[in-house]
C-alpha cells in the first residue's frame, strides 16, 4: 500500500459519501483484531446505489495505487465487501444492514468517524 491506512480511510469515506451512502461509520480495529485496521460500514437504499458506492470506493483505492484484494457481493448488491487489506468496506442494502448489525458485533471497536 503506497498510502497509509490513516490517510486512505478519509478518502474512502469521502468516496462513499459522494455517492450518498447513508450512516457511514468507521471503526478502528487496531489492537482488537488482526483482520484489518479499519472497517468502514455504510448502506444504500437500492441495489443500484450499493453497487455505485462500492464501485466508487474501488476506484478511489485504485487512484491511490491501493490494491483491492477482493470484492464480493456485487452481483446481488445486498452486502458488498471491498477488501483493501488494512481497510475493509462493508456496503449494505439498508434492510440487510439492519439485519446483520455488524456494528454490534464489533462493539469493542472505537468509532472514529461517522457521517
Amino acid at each position: 500500500m503506497s498510502i497509509t491506512p490513516d490517510k486512505l480511510m478519509p478518502l474512502i469515506v469521502d468516496a462513499a459519501d459522494d455517492k450518498k451512502a447513508m450512516n457511514i461509520i468507521t471503526l478502528n480495529l487496531q489492537g482488537i483484531s488482526g483482520i484489518a485496521d479499519y472497517f468502514i460500514i455504510c448502506h444504500g437504499n437500492s441495489e443500484t446505489q450499493v453497487q455505485a458506492i462500492a464501485t466508487a470506493v474501488r476506484k478511489k483505492a485504485e487512484e491511490k495505487d491501493v490494491r483491492v484484494r477482493g470484492m464480493e457481493g456485487m452481483d446481488t448488491a445486498r452486502w458488498v465487501l471491498v477488501d483493501m487489506g488494512d481497510i475493509i468496506v462493508h456496503v449494505f442494502h439498508r434492510d440487510d444492514r439492519e439485519y446483520y448489525n455488524i456494528e454490534r458485533l464489533w462493539s469493542d471497536a472505537k468509532v472514529v468517524g461517522q457521517v
